[in-house]
C-alpha cells in the first residue's frame, strides 16, 4: 500500500469527538421544548401554592435545560477535545458561583451594616 493510496482513505483515528446526527438535534429540541412549556403551564396554570415555589422550580428547569443545550447543542462531554472543554466549563461554572455568591453576600451585609440605626429610629418618630 503506498502513501497515495492510504491519502485517499478517509479516516479519522484521533478523531473521538461527538458526531451530530439529525436523531440528536431532534432529541435536543423536543427536551428544550418539553422543558419550557412545563415551566410555562406552571406559571401561566397557577398549579403551585407559592410563588417562591415556582420560582425554585422554573429554576431546577432552567438549570436541566442549560445542560440539554450543553450535550445536544455545544456538543460538550468528557471525549471532546481530550476533556479540556468539559474541564473549562467546570471552571467557568466554579467562578460565576464564588462571583455570584460572593456579590450577594456582599451586598446583603452591606445593605445591613450600612443603614444607620439612630437615622431610622427617628424617621419613624416623625410625624
Amino acid at each position: 500500500m503506498s502513501t497515495q493510496d492510504h491519502a485517499s482513505h478517509d479516516h479519522h483515528h484521533d478523531d473521538v469527538g461527538y458526531h451530530a446526527t439529525l436523531r440528536g438535534y431532534a432529541t435536543g429540541f423536543v427536551l428544550s421544548v418539553v422543558l419550557t412549556a412545563i415551566p410555562f403551564w406552571l406559571v401561566m396554570g397557577q398549579v403551585l401554592p407559592s410563588p417562591k415555589l415556582t420560582a425554585f422550580v422554573i429554576l431546577g428547569f432552567a438549570a436541566v435545560q442549560m445542560v440539554v443545550h450543553m450535550i445536544y447543542f455545544l456538543h460538550l462531554n468528557a471525549k471532546v477535545e481530550g476533556g479540556w472543554s468539559l474541564l473549562a466549563l467546570t471552571f467557568t461554572v466554579a467562578l460565576v458561583v464564588i462571583l455570584l455568591a460572593g456579590s450577594i453576600w456582599v451586598m446583603y451585609h452591606m445593605n445591613t451594616n450600612m443603614m444607620p440605626k439612630a437615622d431610622a429610629q427617628m424617621m419613624r418618630n416623625m410625624p
